[in-house]
């Protein structure tokens, strides 16, 4: 029995890292994707007649049916058919969005019947931020379903072993596609004559590669299962997956503090970025490049830093004291952006609080992710990660569309006088700044209630001994 172990695919460091880096490139484009369209809030109302609240719509589009059960639905279709059907669906169905959302922005689609007629129907938006929208839902769906495959992925190779690291090198390699985006999008925007359809176009191909990835690593992944797949065989009926198990998920009061802790963090991190480069444009009052030029290194220190605190977490554990860490920095970074980055609009200032937060978006995922595990059966872990998952995309639909809606409300007039310089051909500094303090404040508070369930959570873990402060080494 001991040979048959050793001689598993897994056990070889060269092949979990390489599995690894598989599914990593996979997350990396689709993260790149995600925000391919965030340093172009300027570009897309200009060209397209996107105000904040439509661009808003936007963002949260690509919750929605997630929101509205599909994630719950991949969580079963990912403990029923196993990684790499999930992997592969979820993979597809990128691309697919990817692809629809192309052709809304295209300058083809703008000169179409569809886009006029897409524009008179249902409420009044744009007919390409309709068809936008249709296709960053799909994209979401193959999104979040890749998220959670790619979490019980890393839990099955990396059982026992380099967990964490694992992990927080998946995140940082996903996080690298932010950076990337952030600089390479207005670059090929320009690049081109100023379209924002270059970008997407270009995205939409790195994610086909992406499908390619997972297709490469669902072979090894079948190699692996036949090595392993005696002892598989051999579980009874009580120890497989039954959709009915999911109630023990939802019995468990650590599932929801670490479910909403995770919400009310991610909502203070993924939305913000949607806004961030129009934020520090309207600050600053510096062009639009420079502003995301500033952004992208805010996944920097979050790149260098997730890995080795996922390693430290490993060896030394202290997962739950990372947790209150990273909210306490995130709530601080907030409120600087709100109260004193307006009195000292300088781009070195900025960069500072930006890089801070990397730090803070390193300490809780590295922490989070593997934390799961700990609490939750193996044999539900994939329905767990989902419903994480479709907690934490609650509030990713929701706070999008509401931080348009508070912008707007706040900064009233100010949409339609920047449309009407828009038409006179004023660009970037050039264009009536929107007020940001209030929607700063909103994500900040996001953060003083995460820090208080990570209180919560850190007492739980200490009552019951679930481990979060051990390492996940075992020795």
């Amino acid at each position: 029995m001991t040979q048959a172990i050793q001689k598993r695919l897994n056990d070889s460091a060269i092949a979990r890292w390489i599995a690894l880096i598989l599914i990593a490139l996979m997350m990396f484009f689709a993260y790149m994707f995600v925000d391919v369209m965030s340093p172009l809030q300027t570009l897309i109302e200009s060209q397209r007649s996107w105000t904040p609240d439509v661009f808003g719509t936007y963002a949260a589009s690509e919750y929605i049916l997630n929101v509205c059960g599909f994630l719950i639905v991949a969580g079963i279709i990912l403990d029923k058919m196993g990684i790499r059907f999930t992997g592969t669906l979820s993979a597809s169905l990128m691309v697919i969005g990817a692809a629809i959302k192309y052709v809304a922005i295209s300058d083809w689609f703008q000169a179409s019947a569809m886009n006029e007629w897409l524009s008179s129907w249902w409420v009044s938006m744009p007919g390409s931020a309709k068809l936008a929208c249709l296709g960053f839902m799909i994209f979401g769906c193959g999104c979040e379903m890749a998220g959670i495959t790619v979490s019980r992925a890393i839990a099955k190779w990396f059982d026992g072993k380099e967990m964490a690291l694992a992990m927080g090198l998946e995140m940082a390699i996903a996080r690298l596609g932010v950076f990337a985006v952030l600089s390479l999008s207005p670059w090929l925007a320009t690049k081109f004559d100023g379209s924002v359809v270059a970008p997407v176009a270009f995205c939409t191909v790195l994610l086909l590669i992406g499908l390619i990835n997972f297709i490469v690593f669902s072979v090894m992944d079948s190699r692996l299962d036949k090595q392993i797949g005696a002892s598989a065989a051999q579980s009874s009926d009580d120890e497989k997956f039954k959709p009915s198990d999911i109630k023990y998920i939802f019995q468990s009061k650590m599932f929801w503090l670490i479910a909403l802790l995770c919400v009310l963090y991610y909502s203070a991190i993924f939305p913000f970025q949607r806004y961030a480069t129009n934020f520090l444009e309207s600050t600053l009052e510096i062009p639009t490049a420079e502003a995301a030029n500033i952004f992208r290194w805010f996944p920097i220190l979050a790149m260098i830093l997730t890995p080795l605190l996922g390693s430290f977490i490993d060896y030394k554990g202290k997962g739950a004291s990372m947790l209150l860490y990273g909210a306490l920095i995130m709530i601080i970074c907030h409120l600087s952006y709100a109260f004193l980055l307006p009195l000292y609009p300088t781009k070195i200032f900025a960069l500072l609080i930006t890089v801070i937060l990397g730090v803070s978006f390193s300490l809780v995922p590295a922490a989070l992710w593997p934390s799961v595990p700990k609490v939750i059966d193996g044999k539900i872990l994939g329905s767990a990660y989902s419903l994480i998952f479709w907690v934490q995309n609650v509030g990713l639909c929701f706070v999008p569309k509401i931080i348009g809606n508070v912008l707007n409300a706040t900064n009233p007039g100010v949409a339609e006088a920047r449309s009407a310089a828009m038409a006179e051909g004023l660009t970037g500094a050039q264009l009536p700044a929107y007020d940001y303090t209030v929607p700063m404040m909103i994500f900040a508070s996001f953060g003083v209630v995460a820090f208080i369930l990570g209180l919560w959570l850190k007492h739980e873990d200490k009552v019951k001994g679930y481990g979060l402060e051990l390492p996940n080494i075992k020795k």
